[in-house]
């Protein structure tokens, strides 16, 4: 029987497929790391007091990337290439989700309304973040290897969808509601296809990888399918709500270190 628990199973037991999800995942965590920590850079002087948050939050997704990392070097295994078709962040970029790199790798300020569609970019991304590693702490928080690894990251992650809700509550309040709302529209919907086309394309190389079925690659990518289409239709509405959370000023203090992995 196919579950996600079983399906993350068989990946992490091989060495490849375990490699190339760790790559993938420390490749994504990394860019978002640099990505933050040019938006906190250039934070236009009104908003400076974001500038600590966002630099916290950088620093999360930094170290996320080398948790990856040392899980890979625990195996004794090297990082590989990530094709382009699985690389969630940079096709999110393409897709018009995030500031875009030129912006983030000149010297000129941010304006506020690059904050606010910042921010509501990341509250579709971190939605989503945090219930995948939800998924995994569910299955796998007493695993010997990943079990650390897996609670760290998704208590970040609910930090960082805390955050999300928090700032855009307040610039809510402050004149930007129909902006925000118009930008986590647009954000979720183009996520959802990105989501569905990386799936897609992560679950034909582990089946290549581990020699799947014609018929178990092809329920596989029914199920993704079918996720697209309950998000298409009322799933994304989820990514667009916002609620002012329990965990309040949640990326106040510096970021905490990484697990060590012996």
């Amino acid at each position: 029987m196919l579950s996600a628990k079983s399906l993350f199973q068989e990946i992490l037991d091989n060495d490849e497929s375990f490699r190339l999800f760790c790559s993938i995942a420390a490749s994504g965590e990394s860019q978002g790391g640099w990505e933050n920590a040019r938006i906190a850079a250039l934070v236009p002087q009104s908003e400076r007091e974001l500038a600590p948050k966002i630099t916290r939050h950088g620093a999360d997704e930094d170290k996320h990337g080398r948790i990856f990392s040392a899980l890979l070097k625990k195996r004794r295994l090297d990082p590989v290439p990530v094709p382009p078709e699985t690389d969630y962040t940079m096709l999110l970029e393409k897709h018009g989700i995030g500031l875009a790199h030129e912006k983030l790798k000149s010297d000129e300020p941010l304006t506020v309304q690059d904050i606010v569609t910042y921010l509501a970019h990341s509250r579709v991304t971190e939605q989503r973040a945090s219930e995948q590693m939800e998924l995994l702490r569910k299955h796998f928080s007493d695993h010997p290897d990943l079990g650390r690894a897996v609670k760290m990251i998704s208590n970040d992650e609910d930090n960082h969808l805390a955050y999300c809700h928090e700032e855009l509550l307040r610039f809510a309040y402050a004149g930007h509601g129909r902006a925000i709302q118009h930008t986590l529209r647009e954000s979720a919907l183009a996520e959802i296809r990105v989501y569905r086309d990386v799936s897609l394309a992560v679950m034909a190389h582990m089946g290549r990888i581990l020699g799947w079925s014609r018929a178990k690659s092809a329920v596989l990518a029914a199920g993704i399918h079918g996720v697209y289409a309950y998000e298409r239709a009322a799933g994304w509405r989820r990514m667009v709500s916002l609620r002012m959370p329990e965990r309040r000023d949640a990326l106040s203090g510096p970021a905490t270190s990484a697990p060590e992995f012996a």
